[in-house]
């Protein structure tokens, strides 16, 4: 099974997928006046990235987050097609985007995890989340770290100004 509900007092996790937290956006910056800029919060469904190990040790107080976006969403609005989802996305061919599966017991419809999306929220607050039961499920090993090799490449790709010229 890809997911597991772990219990309300475990510790926040690699793969946690946790509900309502706290993310903040610049809505308006204003060179002039740097600091006072609009920012927005908005609870959003998040996928913990940071590594277990660095939670596990308390090596961080804050984790990396991407936002999870449910795919049904994303079609209603036009941004993606149900055959962009159920081909390249799913397949892990699209760099950014990564595919989590429906899990009905758990409540959990099809996710986009949106890598571009990224967040550093403080470990304390995702505490908190899980403690209220804002913990949806947890990514198990191995899709866990499917998903964590699909965040690296994501970053570690090296982009070319032009391509290579052929004959």
């Amino acid at each position: 099974m890809i997911y597991q509900r772990p219990p309300t007092d475990a510790p926040v996790d690699q793969g946690d997928i946790i509900e309502g937290c706290p993310v903040l956006r610049v809505t308006r910056f204003d060179v002039q006046q740097p600091d006072s800029p609009d920012i927005e919060c908005a609870p959003s469904r998040v996928v913990v990235l940071s590594q277990t190990c660095d939670l596990a040790n308390q090596k961080a107080t804050l984790a990396v987050v991407a936002v999870a976006l449910e795919a049904e969403q994303l079609v209603a609005i036009e941004l993606l097609k149900v055959a962009d989802i159920r081909g390249p996305i799913r397949a892990g061919r699209v760099f950014g985007w990564y595919f989590l599966p429906r899990h009905e017991t758990l409540g959990l419809p099809e996710l986009i995890v949106d890598l571009r999306q990224l967040h550093t929220v403080p470990i304390d607050v995702l505490t908190a989340l899980c403690r209220q039961e804002r913990r949806l499920a947890r990514v198990e090993p191995l899709y866990r770290e499917h998903l964590s090799k699909h965040f690296a490449d994501t970053y570690s790709r090296i982009g070319l100004p032009e391509p290579y010229e052929t004959e």
